[in-house]
């Protein structure tokens, strides 16, 4: 079996500049990985994590736990007492819904500031692996201390902090996860192993999801409903799932060795590491650089699209609630096998020519949706669905594009920043949304709205190129599935 770390005499070119100012001057992981196979069960384990934690994007966040949290449930006795029309009432659910937004917000906030740091640590030390245990473990912890969140005013900032925690530790755990990425795949593999993690993360999400589902059509199998222990159950549950289908990534990835010549400081003298090396991208990896501003448009962009998509169904197209879960289901299988197939064109065309097409394709059909919002819900159903098939695969392309031109050893100070620049950017498709439905006093005028976010994008993306040699290596010869040399 074939050791999927790149050898160690070759760390010391990573830095070596390589090509002329402007152009990616150092040596990518992926350059140093060469040709090398990796074992097919490295792959699988690595995908299985995106299967494992994206039950907390779907049913934590979205879909049950947050639904839970913003319920007339957590009301305060002398409010909830009111009738549903009364101001006071209506004025309640809307703080809920505020005061959670401030509780996540402030987490996002977090997020921007810790990421490319504890990224950057993890690369020097070579302890990504541990990191993204620590901030799993920390995912699993406030999934499984949501048990507690009993259904009542005073557990409802429990339930907020624990929500806004678990948001903090699953993008901690993301951008290790992301950097790992280069450990197992080459430059021919990047594209399809990056989708099947995605797609992976699409489909656990939507069994979860459609467990739920059922247990609800079926009173919950007798389990009592009061003091909303039924969806504390399915957070703890989910707690379970994570622990169960992230362990193979532990056993069977190994650990990235530590970066020979990165600075090991302190954690506060880390951020001046930080701004020095982001001056250093700019003048050697200036590729990265705008791909990083890019992507971080059309991907709020792409976050729009889920965002909304059930509220325009719901208010523009008249769909039903049990309409909406239906399509909510059939949206996430489709992103989710969409997402693993196109993988394989990303490594035969490259990420750039996925992304630009997706995103085109995406503003092609959320102006259609826009102009035939009259014609009825087949419309939403076809091109709904056309949408959901398109953001998987575009997001995939980009984690595939930047393992692609990230210096050799700096994976997790990359996507930390990645993940950063992300969160920067992630007012401009609500704003796009609420400015256009404000303007024009219809819903629908919003659909206009995250379609100009995803142009903007698309137009940033079109003066970001992959560096020759990077494109060259992906396209050099067929490849197949990574798999071990026996």
């Amino acid at each position: 079996m074939t050791d999927p770390q790149p050898p160690a005499e070759h760390a010391s070119t990573a830095t070596a500049p390589h090509l002329s100012t402007g152009e990616l001057r150092v040596i990518t992981g992926l350059e140093l990985a060469g040709d090398r196979p990796v074992p097919r069960r490295q792959v699988w384990s690595w995908a299985l994590w995106d299967w494992a934690t994206q039950p907390f994007n779907s049913v934590i966040t979205t879909f049950v736990f947050s639904v839970y949290l913003t319920s007339a449930l957590f009301l305060a006795p002398q409010v909830a007492g009111l009738s549903p029309d009364d101001p006071a009432y209506e004025r309640g659910l809307a703080e809920l819904s505020s005061q959670l937004g401030l509780a996540v917000g402030l987490g996002g906030i977090l997020i921007a500031v810790l990421a490319p740091v504890l990224g950057q640590r993890a690369d020097a030390a070579g302890r990504r692996k541990f990191w993204l245990a620590l901030a799993t473990g920390g995912v699993v912890l406030c999934q499984a201390m949501m048990v507690f969140v009993e259904a009542d005013w005073r557990f409802f900032w429990l339930g907020a902090g624990l929500l806004a925690a678990g948001t903090v530790f699953q993008e901690i755990a993301g951008v290790n996860y992301n950097a790992m990425l280069v450990q197992v795949s080459n430059a021919r593999t990047v594209g399809r192993v990056s989708g099947l993690g995605w797609g992976f993360g699409y489909l656990g999400g939507i069994v979860v999801l459609a467990l739920v589902v059922v247990a609800d059509f079926a009173d919950w199998f007798g389990i009592p409903t009061d003091g909303g222990l039924n969806i504390r159950l399915v957070a703890l549950f989910c707690a379970i799932w994570t622990v169960v289908f992230s362990l193979p990534i532990f056993l069977n990835v190994p650990e990235a060795p530590a970066a020979p010549d990165r600075e090991r400081v302190g954690f506060f003298r880390s951020y001046v590491v930080l701004g020095r090396d982001i001056a250093r991208l700019w003048r050697e990896a200036r590729p990265t650089f705008w791909f990083l501003l890019a992507s971080a448009v059309y991907r709020d962009g792409l976050a729009g699209v889920f965002t909304f998509g059930a509220v325009i169904a719901s208010i523009t197209f008249g769909f039903s609630f049990n309409e909406v879960v239906i399509f909510g289901v059939a949206a996430n299988v489709v992103a989710g096998v969409s997402t693993i197939v196109v993988g394989r064109l990303d490594d035969r065309f490259g990420p750039r020519a996925v992304i630009l097409t997706t995103l085109g394709g995406l503003i092609v059909s959320a102006v259609v949706v826009f102009v035939a919002h009259d014609a009825g819900k087949t419309v939403f159903w076809v091109f709904g669905l056309f949408l959901s098939a398109l953001v998987g695969p575009a997001q995939a392309a980009s984690r595939s594009f930047l393992a692609r031109v990230t210096p050799a050893g700096r994976e997790g100070e990359i996507f930390g920043l990645y993940a950063t620049t992300g969160r920067a950017a992630s007012f401009l498709a609500p704003l796009a949304w609420a400015g256009f439905i404000a303007v024009f006093g219809a819903q629908y005028w919003g659909i206009l709205g995250i379609a100009l976010v995803l142009a903007a994008g698309f137009v940033m993306m079109l003066f970001v190129r992959l560096p020759k040699r990077v494109a060259d290596a992906a396209h050099a010869t067929p490849s197949s599935v990574p798999r071990s040399d026996g």
